[in-house]
């Protein structure tokens, strides 16, 4: 007897990485072990020294293949010395993690998108080459008129958690045809790597819908709303007092820090953050209790308990997760230790 072995991994698509996969015949007293690509056609070799390797590190149940089917999600390799790829920033993000392991740093990302009508490139919900009622009513909103897609993202919902991933929400968002999924809280590694697979699953479903997902961070210019990534994160003693969550906010406004985060946390920043639609301004850096036109919100609650966590209001959609785990881990970490 045979299963399929899904290989997933991170491309080399500049400056929006991907995720790209390929199936792998396997029989039942197989293990999924290193295996490798043409690294060529992803943007991470050239066509000289064309092979990459794949190093198993994940592997969960493929929720729409079914069966003894799973998905392997994979670190990219050099093949010259199994050292981590550059493109490779789970490597990266596991080194932070080992290092400020003993904060118990834990994160929860929340992954918005649009769904886009493959032959009119607009967002569902949007009539051709005209504009629908402006925003207000399809924010978590119900009915046929609001809502396009739900299908889609029910499916992607039980496909999820049928795969064991850590998603702890889903809900339709501001923009007709934006929707959101929420992954953890897990730790820097784990969330990424939870984030990276729903998205594959996302993709992958979408194809039977006749749908493209984008994770642009603005896909209609104008008076509509962006796509974010918001990144909650919190520390052993963020959960436990009220000064380290305020020596967090202070630490992700350091000018020092403030660069290397804009430039970790996606393409297109300035498109979306402009101080409009529950942004601040991509140049400026604010904190507040309850503000969602803050960089960095404290949610009410944290602010009445006097503990818990913080909300990173600023990397876009297409950010790699493995970037803002890494980001934030070592940024608010390091101001804790």
């Amino acid at each position: 007897m045979t299963y399929r072995a899904e290989y997933l991994w991170v491309d080399g698509t500049h400056p929006t990485p991907e995720v790209r996969s390929k199936t792998r015949i396997l029989s039942d007293d197989q293990e999924p072990e290193i295996w490798g690509f043409d690294g060529s056609s992803t943007g991470q070799a050239t066509g000289r020294d064309s092979d990459v390797a794949l190093q198993p590190v994940f592997q969960c149940p493929d929720p729409i293949r079914g069966g003894n089917d799973i998905l392997v999600l994979s670190e990219t390799l050099l093949t010259s010395d199994l050292s981590p790829h550059p493109t490779n920033m789970r490597a990266l993000t596991r080194e932070v993690y080992d290092k400020y392991k003993d904060q118990e740093p834990l994160l929860g990302l929340e992954q918005e998108y649009t769904l886009l009508e493959t032959l009119t490139g607009w967002p569902a919900g949007f009539p051709q080459g005209g504009f629908p009622p402006p925003q207000g009513p399809y924010y978590c909103g119900v009915g046929a008129v609001k809502i396009h897609g739900r299908d889609l993202i029910e499916r992607h919902t039980t496909a999820c958690i049928g795969a064991g991933l850590a998603i702890s929400g889903t809900n339709a968002e501001v923009m007709p045809g934006q929707w959101e999924f929420q992954i953890g809280p897990l730790d820097p590694v784990t969330t990424a790597d939870h984030v990276w697979v729903a998205r594959y699953i996302l993709f992958r479903l979408a194809e039977e819908h006749g749908v493209e997902v984008s994770i642009d961070p603005k896909p209609m210019r104008g008076d509509w709303n962006g796509a974010g990534m918001h990144t909650n994160f919190s520390t052993k003693s963020m959960r436990e007092s009220w000064d380290p969550i305020i020596a967090a906010c202070e630490a992700l406004g350091r000018p020092d820090r403030l660069e290397e985060h804009l430039a970790g946390y996606g393409e297109g920043i300035e498109h979306r953050l402009t101080g409009e639609h529950e942004t601040q301004r991509y140049d400026v850096y604010t904190w507040g209790i309850s503000d969602r036109g803050a960089s960095v919100r404290i949610p009410w609650q944290v602010n009445r308990d006097r503990k818990g966590y913080i909300e990173d209001r600023r990397p876009n959609a297409n950010a790699d997760p493995y970037n803002l785990t890494r980001l934030l881990t070592n940024t608010v970490c390091e101001a804790l230790a």
